[in-house]
């Protein structure tokens, strides 16, 4: 695929730095300042291990406004372009400074390494926090093809990215699960492999493992009735509850996509134990979650 990089806006970091600076210089609220660079290591952070980012590059800080808001688990769409996978949702948005590698990767070992001495569990975690991160990756290109570009490039991180090989599991602190174009049976059969698959519904019954397919997502509106108002329909409730106990009886989690995006929906996913809560406003789930 041969595409041109379109122009494209971008904020100047060159000039947000001194007004950032400044501003905590003339006051005590330094907020703002933290936000532009991973936590320190004094600082509370949240965690919220149900907030799932969705499209999570539209953000203006790719990664690190959802870690920042707590979010253990985000997600990138990627293509493959000339040999290297770049994040975008179409092609008429591709751009070659927005790789997986520049956006996610780099910034996560990054992330990791900054909170080496936060954690004493048996892995590092991202943020230190004992909490894995998922990272779910959606191929829009095509899927065999793509999946063995990301599954090589992923190989260079595997001091960050779960992995299969011959030996068995290896539990670090990012999981990699691809969506979108997933070439199942070829994931499946590959070791060493860094990704695991994300499910549809009609995985359910299946026998793939809980390392092979770790989570199940699926579109809202195909399979349910409630569209965000009022309480959840008895009959809606009761399916809600037989998928997750589905799941959970094989360890994986359940995910859904194109949710009403609000807090009285959050809530509702919430309390039937949804395990990730699809939004685009992380600041608002951030702030409902640790309400609860």
């Amino acid at each position: 695929m041969n595409i041109r990089s379109p122009l494209r806006r971008r904020t100047s970091v060159s000039a947000a730095v001194p007004f950032c600076i400044a501003a905590c210089f003339v006051s005590l609220a330094t907020t703002k300042c933290l936000a532009q660079t991973p936590a320190s290591n004094s600082t509370v952070r949240p965690s919220h291990p149900k907030a799932h980012a969705h499209n999570d590059y539209l953000h203006e800080r790719p990664l690190l406004d959802a870690l920042d808001n707590g979010f253990r688990s985000i997600e990138a769409d990627i293509f493959l372009v000339d040999g290297d996978l770049w994040v975008a949702h179409s092609t008429a948005e591709l751009s070659a400074d927005r790789t997986l590698k520049a956006l996610y990767l780099d910034p996560l070992r990054q992330r990791m390494q900054s909170h080496a001495n936060d954690s004493s569990d048996s892995f590092q975690s991202v943020e230190g926090d004992g909490h894995p991160v998922t990272l779910l990756i959606d191929l829009k290109s095509e899927g065999e093809s793509t999946y063995r570009a990301l599954n090589q490039l992923l190989s260079k991180y595997d001091d960050v990215f779960t992995h299969v090989d011959s030996d068995g599991v290896h539990r670090r602190g990012v999981t990699a699960i691809i969506s979108g174009n997933r070439p199942i049976e070829l994931v499946q059969s590959d070791l060493p492999r860094f990704v695991g698959v994300d499910g549809r519904l009609s995985d359910l019954e299946s026998d793939y493992s809980a390392d092979l397919m770790p989570l199940i997502s699926d579109h809202w509106g195909r399979n349910f009735q409630w569209r965000g108002k009022g309480e959840l329909p008895a009959a809606d409730r009761e399916k809600l509850s037989q998928i997750l106990k589905q799941a959970h009886q094989k360890n994986r989690r359940i995910r859904f996509w194109a949710t009403p995006d609000h807090e009285s929906a959050w809530e509702v996913l919430h309390e039937a134990g949804v395990d990730l809560i699809n939004t685009d406003d992380l600041e608002g789930l951030n702030q409902f979650l640790q309400s609860k």
